[in-house]
């Protein structure tokens, strides 16, 4: 059984180091300095770690402080939580929702719709980070993910579902294709045509693009213009630079508005997989099956 000093000692902790320093956390939770010190102190000894490196200055956590850090953190979201659901007679979906999204896809295709989740769901505290990097569910706490790429199950720790495979084609906008009437070919492509996708240390991607034999040819091509955003490159071909090579779920309404339009459709090919992925043991939570549903119904692509 956990004791109540116990779990004071974690709530006075995780203050401390969300503010950096023991007076203000005084003042936060209604304590004297010195009260929070030996707090700190008698989780220290238990613990036999230093928790805090102090300075003249502010807190600092140390390797370990920072390592329990995120699992108390992770703990105290999980009891708010806990009361919140039964506050709510384990129905309604409330208390915090931790959602992972790729970069442009989550900012273009996915926040629209939480939107209207959660005008629908005012009890959840939703908190959204946009990263292109991998992210470990389990490890970082993250109750809902969409993943663009391979996906491999780890056992049985996580749930998925598909969400569809990502069409990738050929597009320029109307000017621009009035002045290049000749386009027959991906080798009728000069470099000044092309608007490449870039990355931070200086490399490209290459573009992805279906042979006459059936096959996947990847082709690195030469550029015009480097950009190291999804949402920049449209903006940029809209206004008749070039010729990029961008998914469909990504210029939607550009392609049904006429502002954009595919060429050299013979190169289309198929993308990346999408997959909404979250931890299997905790989707029973209300706000978690419900938003694994919401977004499930909303986020298909074709």
């Amino acid at each position: 059984m956990v004791s109540s000093e116990r779990l004071k000692g974690i709530e006075t902790f995780v203050t401390a180091a969300d503010l950096g320093s023991f007076t203000a956390a005084a003042v936060r939770r209604n304590l004297t300095t010195s009260a929070i010190s030996k707090s700190v102190g008698r989780l220290e000894a238990r613990l036999g770690t230093k928790l805090f490196a102090r300075t003249t200055r502010r807190l600092v956590l140390t390797e370990a402080g920072a390592g329990f850090y995120a699992t108390c953190t992770r703990v105290l979201a999980e009891l708010a939580d806990a009361e919140a659901i039964l506050a709510a007679d384990g129905t309604e979906p409330v208390g915090r929702l931790r959602i992972n999204l790729p970069a442009a896809f989550g900012r273009m295709r996915v926040m629209p719709p939480l939107l209207t989740f959660w005008k629908q769901s005012p009890g959840l505290e939703p908190h959204v980070v946009f990263s292109d990097r991998f992210v470990d569910l389990i490890e970082e706490g993250v109750d809902i993910a969409v993943r663009i790429g391979s996906f491999q199950q780890s056992g049985e720790e996580l749930g998925f579902r598909y969400l569809g495979t990502e069409q990738l084609i050929l597009c320029a906008a109307p000017a621009y294709i009035e002045q290049h009437a000749g386009l027959h070919s991906i080798d009728d492509l000069s470099p000044h045509d092309c608007i490449l996708y870039g990355r931070a240390d200086g490399s490209t991607t290459p573009w992805r693009l279906s042979a006459s034999d059936g096959r996947t040819e990847y082709r690195l091509m030469q550029g015009r213009m480097v950009l190291g955003s999804a949402e920049a490159q449209i903006g940029v071909v809209k206004d008749g630079f070039g010729v990029a090579q961008l998914a469909t779920w990504l210029i939607k309404e550009e392609l049904e508005s006429g502002a954009l339009v595919e060429i050299l459709p013979a190169y289309r090919a198929t993308g990346l997989d999408l997959h909404l992925v979250w931890p299997r043991s905790r989707q029973l939570n209300p706000k978690i099956d419900a938003g694994i549903r919401w977004l499930g119904d909303h986020l298909r692509i074709d």
